[in-house]
């Protein structure tokens, strides 16, 4: 039930709703209204209410069919006694309809429910053809601002996700550079051992073991960096996934490994800023494999936390503590972290080791 924390859903206009919502209601139960009429706008509400939970604010999140639902509803409500009050809700469902859809689709289905507009309140409420064409009017407005405001939106997602494509490309360059200069020396190293081997394989036989020895042990540990640098170099939107989903994939990614690792949120989600959110991957990153390889651990988890003006991601073990916080690319973190005006700290505590990082949001 990941989506009772959509990051996509406007705090700020989720906070309209309810008070807009709200207003409706009393309103309505204030003022005269038809049994029938009555009993169809606590039904509507009801309906509203369970419609803006589970709406999508983003195209392939699942649950279409609530965006339509939820415009219908809002124009429902002109209709059974809201007293013009509904109208902030429906520039809601015309945006939000705007956003998962598309301009194209939205246009098509605005289309066909102000056709069945034209229909429904003359024969079902006996309005005149003028009060149609006024409501219609009405709805054309709105749905020209919200529509104005969806476009606007879309294009500020679609520069949003140029920047995170950029700047895990800038991220991917430099992780290559790193691993060509750290396998590069392991490679280099095994290759003048090998030939060690070869000049003393007939006059110092056991200096020829000595430098094979060696090399293998070399091989293991730079297999063993390949792979760290392998899981580094997949991109931060695992399967289109982004802010904590993309960082739930990462820890689950650690499963076999023999550490039991969790990853939990706290707060209300929100959208990360592309740097922001690369940073705090890399260091859920860091942190896992520390723990996993350095600090001798059975459990890991990883908490990230939403407060009012920062965001906190701590990974904390059981593990042996002492000598953790020197693993390779942290001292490199801490410097990313600082560069975005937050900090990164690393400690033992009364059992294990923490490595927390706070940015600013």
């Amino acid at each position: 039930m990941a989506w009772l924390r959509d990051p996509d859903r406007p705090a700020l206009l989720s906070v309209v709703f309810w008070l807009v919502l709200g207003a409706t209601v009393v309103i309505n139960l204030m003022l005269p209204a038809a049994v029938r009429d009555r009993v169809l706008f606590l039904a509507d509400v009801v309906l509203l209410c369970g419609l803006w939970v589970v709406m999508p604010w983003r195209p392939g999140r699942g649950r279409v069919l609530a965006a339509p639902a939820f415009l219908a509803g809002t124009l429902a409500l002109g209709l059974v006694g809201s007293a013009g009050t509904h109208a902030p809700l429906v520039l809601m469902g015309v945006a939000n309809l705007a956003l998962v859809y598309g301009m194209r689709i939205a246009t098509v289905i605005l289309a066909a429910l102000a056709a069945i507009m034209v229909v429904i309140p003359p024969v079902l409420y006996g309005r005149t053809l003028v009060q149609t064409l006024a409501d219609l009017a009405v709805v054309a407005l709105l749905g020209a601002f919200a529509m104005g405001m969806a476009s606007a939106v879309l294009r500020a997602r679609r520069l949003a996700e140029r920047v995170r494509e950029l700047t895990v490309a800038e991220e991917r360059a430099r992780i290559a550079a790193e691993m060509h200069d750290s396998i590069g020396h392991h490679l280099t190293v095994i290759k003048l051992g090998l030939v060690n081997a070869e000049r003393f394989r007939e006059r110092r036989p056991e200096a020829a073991w000595e430098e094979v020895r060696q090399a293998k042990d070399l091989t293991q540990e730079a297999l063993t960096d390949a792979r760290r640098w392998v899981r580094a170099l997949r991109p931060l939107a695992l399967d289109g996934e982004l802010g904590s989903a993309a960082l739930q994939r990462l820890a689950d990614s650690f499963s076999g490994t023999g550490v039991t690792v969790t990853f939990a949120v706290e707060g209300t989600e929100r959208p990360l800023d592309p740097d922001t959110e690369l940073v705090l991957y890399r260091v859920l990153q860091e942190g896992l494999t520390n723990a996993v390889r350095h600090a001798e651990a059975r459990s890991v988890r990883g908490t990230l936390t939403f407060e009012k003006r920062r965001i906190v991601l701590a990974i904390t073990d059981d593990g042996k503590g002492a000598g953790q916080g020197h693993g390779f690319g942290l001292s490199s973190l801490s410097d990313r972290v600082r560069a975005l005006g937050g900090s990164l700290t690393s400690g033992n505590r009364t059992v294990g080791f923490e490595l927390r990082a706070e940015l600013p949001s």
